[in-house]
This record gives C-alpha cells, structure tokens and sequence, in this order.
C-alpha cells in the first residue's frame, strides 16, 4: 500500500490517532513494536494558527517515528488551510483531516464528524487542505456518516478523490453510534467495490486482536487496518498481527519482564517530553493495560498512581515481582 509516494508494504497495520493517547511517547513504543504508520492526536487548527503552546507542542517528532502523520480538525476552511501551512512545517510525511471525531464538542463547532451533515462544508475544506499542504500528502479519516439516514460513504469517498486525497480511512461506524454498537464492516466491503474508487481504503473499528485484523483484511479487501484502544498498554499488538497475517501462528504474549520494561521505557519518554510531573500524569492511563493479567498487577498500579515523580516509579517497576503477597502494600508518599 502506498500513501502517495510512501512505501507503507503489505497490509499495513496502522495506530488510530486518539486525544490525549497518541502523544510522542506512546508513538514511539507503538513504532518499536511495529506500527507501520503513527499519528497525532487531533491538533485543533484554530490552536495552530495562534501558535498556541499544547498544539505546538503536539507537533513534536523525532525521525524515528516515521512514516509519521499529523491530525489535524476544525470548522472554518480558512482556519484549517492556515493550520495545515502551520503543520507542514513540521515535516511530517503527510497531513491527516479529522472528519470523524463524534465527541459534542468538536462536533459542536462544525469539526470532525459534524461535516458529515455538510458534505459541502467538507469538499471546499478538503480543497482548501490539500492546496495549502503543496508537495505533502493529505489524507481524511472519518465515519460512514451521520446517522443510519445519511450514509454516503461512497460518495464521500470518490469526492476526496476528486479532490487530491491519497488516502481515506473510515471507521465503520455512524456518529449517531458514538463508539457503541458493532462496527459495520460490510460497508468497508462495499466501499473497496466502488466503481472508480482507486485509492488506499484503511479499515477501522472492532479490531482487538490480530485474528480481528486478519478477518478485517480478508472480509473487506481494505488495503490497511487501524487499530485504536486495543494497543493502549499494548504495543506488542502490531508485530502481533504481523506475524499472525504473515504465519498464521500467534506470538506469546509479552512477559511480566517485557512489559514493565516497556511500560519503564514509556515513562521516561513521556517525562522527557512533557515534563515530570505533566509526563508522570500521562502515563497514568496506560498502566492498567500494561498490568492486565499480571498477578498482583493491580496492586502495582494502585501503588504506581501514588507517585508524582518518575524515579520511584522506575523503582517500583525494576523491582516488582508478580510472587509477592497479596497484602503488597501502596507506599506512603511524602
């Protein structure tokens, strides 16, 4: 699959762009485990366009990440296109349109999926983009529609052709459904058939385990899959389903040793890129992940939760054991 002139290989395996998730830190151990693609969070453009501090600081990258995208959302055309000059000077390999986010907020503001009760909106938002990225690649990402009334996929997807867009990925689910609800992945199907559709079609929604991934591919015919929650605390996921498409043979889940390495590894990322105590917070959400299944693993998290700085965490995890007793004991802090 290519994504304009980038080489993504076979079937790629791509990480879902997810607010307050997919920051540097945790791109880059989804990156060492495989990801053939990584994005941004969503970057606001009207944050952009101000040079706002935390969109700045959402731009951050460093080559090792790449093929890296950066997400960008908004309402306004000339705000988007203004933001997306911004964001190519970042560097990436190519800039992401966010037209799928469901969440009130954004969409409250005519972003995200809201444009899918727009599709002029959309189209001159779209244009706008891919005038003002030049050289760099654009790609959208959004739902089959607004509700169950107004699925126009197919549609959708010949316009952004029209309109230069390398790459589209669609998560299979309405906005009226939120995140609930099955993914309908027929319409991934039927997507691909579209006559004279010819670019790359990403899938994505209810893939949780490689065997999800390769009944994505093999059902639907989509070019590339995305995976979104399921490698939170779980980067191994993606060379899991590597190796699972390319074998047909599941790879051991990671040792206790493994994941408290990667899970140490990612603190120290974040702490490096957000500051300590901004970088100690973030990590917080990932720890349940990283610690699902592991014997005593609870206990660690709750004790883990009560830090502030990094190196006691880095203690805790270095030393932690899954034979200590069930009485293992949260630290008194300060």
């Amino acid at each position: 699959m290519q994504i304009a002139h980038i080489n993504l290989g076979e079937k790629p395996v791509v990480l879902a762009p997810m607010e307050d998730v997919t920051d540097h830190p945790f791109r880059l151990m989804c990156k060492r485990k495989g990801a053939s693609v990584v994005y941004t969070e969503f970057i606001s453009s009207e944050g952009l366009i101000r040079e706002a501090n935390k969109s700045m600081h959402k731009l951050t990258f460093v080559e090792e990440e790449r093929p890296f995208a950066i997400q960008i959302f908004g309402g306004d055309e000339e705000v988007m296109a203004g933001a997306t000059k911004v964001a190519v000077d970042a560097n990436p390999d190519f800039i992401d349109i966010n037209f799928g986010c469901p969440v009130y907020k954004v969409v409250n503001k005519n972003a995200g999926a809201a444009c899918l009760r727009d599709i002029g909106l959309m189209e001159r938002m779209a244009g706008m983009v891919v005038d003002a990225a030049g050289d760099y690649p654009v790609t959208v990402k959004t739902r089959l529609g607004w509700d169950d009334n107004s699925i126009r996929i197919n549609e959708v997807a010949l316009m952004l052709q029209s309109l230069g867009i390398k790459t589209l990925t669609v998560h299979a689910r309405t906005r009226a459904q939120g995140y609930k609800g099955e993914a309908r992945w027929e319409y991934l199907k039927a997507l691909k058939n579209t006559p004279g559709l010819h670019i790359p079609i990403i899938g994505n929604g209810d893939v949780t385990t490689p065997q999800d991934a390769k009944r994505m591919f093999d059902e639907t015919g989509v070019d590339g899959v995305m995976i979104g929650r399921a490698a939170i605390g779980n980067p191994w996921i993606f060379e899991q389903t590597k190796h699972f498409m390319s074998t047909g043979e599941l790879l051991p889940e990671p040792n206790l040793q493994e994941r408290l390495h990667i899970c140490a590894e990612q603190l120290k990322a974040s702490v490096e890129h957000h500051g300590e105590q901004y970088g100690v917070i973030m990590m917080k959400k990932h720890y349940g992940n990283y610690l699902k299944g592991i014997r005593n693993g609870k206990h660690l998290r709750i004790a883990l939760m009560e830090y502030k700085e990094m190196n006691p965490i880095l203690e805790l995890l270095s030393s932690f054991t899954d034979e200590i007793p069930d009485s293992f004991a949260v630290p008194v802090v300060g």
